[in-house]
């Protein structure tokens, strides 16, 4: 009886060790290079529609895989959050005992109580991001629907360090203006990352040390 015990007691804490989290899927930042021409169908037909066809109205707007589109990274949010509480309670109770009888022995000030409490809080927090640049992409998928995946990255070398980014999404073609460029607001599902490395980097990174006590201390 206590061998399953134990078992069950085992299988209880190793259980949420056993739900492991899959890990989020990281886009390819490598250039996608044109497809290759599919072969002609021999279906009689004069004109072959071909993956990415884009007709004559839409000018040298990309519209095939390998294409080539500019996102123009017009990033700024902000967000401001702010509460306030208080409370304040009290309360008293008297008895006044009788002038006679075995209670008499009570004066009023044995038998009164009374309590209170105050509470008051005030929390705010504020954060604002902005980024702005031009990064050029390509086309890595071209669905059904006419959107179209684009993905790609740029890398700066300069002398402290190098500096990254990327960017990944889902566009439309009606969003791309007649020069191929687009606002990283029109980009759906996007996921731009800006980072850097060296020293610049390095220094305004907290050491080591310091992560591994902030993560255990309880303050």
């Amino acid at each position: 009886m206590n061998r399953t015990a134990l078992l069950a007691a085992l299988v209880l804490v190793s259980a949420p060790a056993l739900a492991v989290r899959q890990p989020k899927v990281k886009p390819n930042w490598d250039p996608t290079p044109p497809a290759m021409p599919a072969s002609p169908v021999a279906n009689g037909a004069i004109f072959q529609v071909a993956n990415g066809y884009a007709p004559l109205t839409s000018g040298a707007r990309a519209a095939m895989v390998g294409d080539i589109v500019t996102i123009i990274l017009a990033e700024k949010t902000a967000a401001t959050k702010s509460n306030t509480a208080s409370t304040d309670r009290n309360g008293s109770i008297s008895v006044t005992p009788p002038a006679t009888g075995p209670l008499s022995l009570f004066v009023p000030t044995d038998v009164g109580m009374g309590a209170g409490g105050k509470f008051k809080g005030v929390g705010g927090a504020a954060q604002s991001n902005q980024l702005n640049g031009e990064i050029s992409v390509t086309v890595a998928q071209v669905f059904p629907n006419g959107t179209m995946l684009v993905r790609g990255e740029k890398i700066m070398n300069l002398n402290r360090g190098e500096e990254h980014i990327r960017i990944a999404g889902i566009i439309r073609a009606a969003d791309i203006s007649f020069d191929n460029r687009i606002l990283s607001t029109r980009v759906a599902d996007a996921q731009i990352t800006y980072s850097g490395t060296g020293e610049i980097a390095r220094a305004s990174r907290q050491g080591w040390l310091g992560r591994f006590f902030s993560k255990i201390s309880p303050f």
